[in-house]
């Protein structure tokens, strides 16, 4: 491997914030791995789209989060790959609009185990090649519903986003003495297939935006800037431990 290659992983990195961040790191000459739950078609075309955008590398992988083993598998293949990791993004998520008297326990569980043990289990499992590389930086998925209970998802995802940002705050401190920064960004409401079922209707569309004082829904694409803002030691070499908000202007 050439002096100065940087590698990235991203977790759920198919679809929507994690395609854009895909691309983005592509663009900035990164070689990048990723993480797909379902559907390998996706995968190849975000694979064909990073080296098209300028990724050197473009490697993808069938992996779930929440499960040790997958992990611990998937942690074999990149390392059989990559010398090293400088950028992990953990993105991978699901999402659950139940009431709590519709939430089951089953649910409640799925969803922690994805979007909170996900993220810690992917760290645990990759630390020892952020360790090896020059410069490395994590970055977390969290959500303003892990800041607010103001929110349209379920005591679940609320849960688990806020298990997040505590998650980032706590690593921040400890790894710390390997020179990783560790960071999270919290977006509102994002232009993807996993709220695609609320804004198809125009009205409920109509009051979401009106939630947010610049008016709009964020783009998978600002998400992405963010999260390459906090990566790179050039632009953010001092930050960590933060929680940046991708909120239009809504805390409430």
């Amino acid at each position: 491997m050439a002096e100065g290659e940087r590698y990235v992983v991203v977790t759920g990195g198919d679809r929507g914030i994690g395609r854009a961040t895909v691309l983005r790191f592509a663009r900035a000459g990164f070689n990048v791995v990723f993480t797909y739950r379902s559907s390998v078609e996706a995968a190849q075309r975000t694979a064909e789209d990073a080296r098209k955008a300028g990724a050197p590398k473009a490697l993808f992988y069938q992996a779930d989060v929440s499960s040790w083993d997958s992990v611990s598998s998937l942690t074999k293949a990149i390392e059989a790959e990559v010398p090293y990791v400088n950028v992990l993004v953990n993105n991978a998520g699901i999402i659950d609009y139940s009431d709590l008297e519709s939430l089951t326990p089953e649910r409640w569980r799925e969803v922690i185990d994805v979007d909170l043990t996900g993220p810690f289990l992917v760290t645990k499992a990759l630390l020892g090649l952020l360790r090896r590389a020059s410069w490395a930086s994590i970055v977390n998925l969290a959500s303003i519903a892990g800041q607010t209970g103001n929110v349209l998802a379920s005591v679940a995802y609320c849960s688990a986003k806020a298990g997040v940002i505590e998650l980032t705050k706590r690593l921040a401190v400890e790894l710390a003495k390997y020179g990783i920064r560790v960071n999270a960004v919290a977006p509102s409401f994002v232009e993807t297939d996993m709220v695609a079922d609320i804004l198809s209707d125009e009205r409920r569309r109509r009051e979401v935006e009106a939630m947010h004082p610049l008016g709009r829904i964020i783009k998978p694409e600002e998400v992405a800037e963010a999260i390459y803002f906090l990566a790179d030691p050039a632009l953010s070499l001092n930050i960590t431990g933060q929680v940046i908000g991708i909120n239009g202007g809504r805390y409430t």
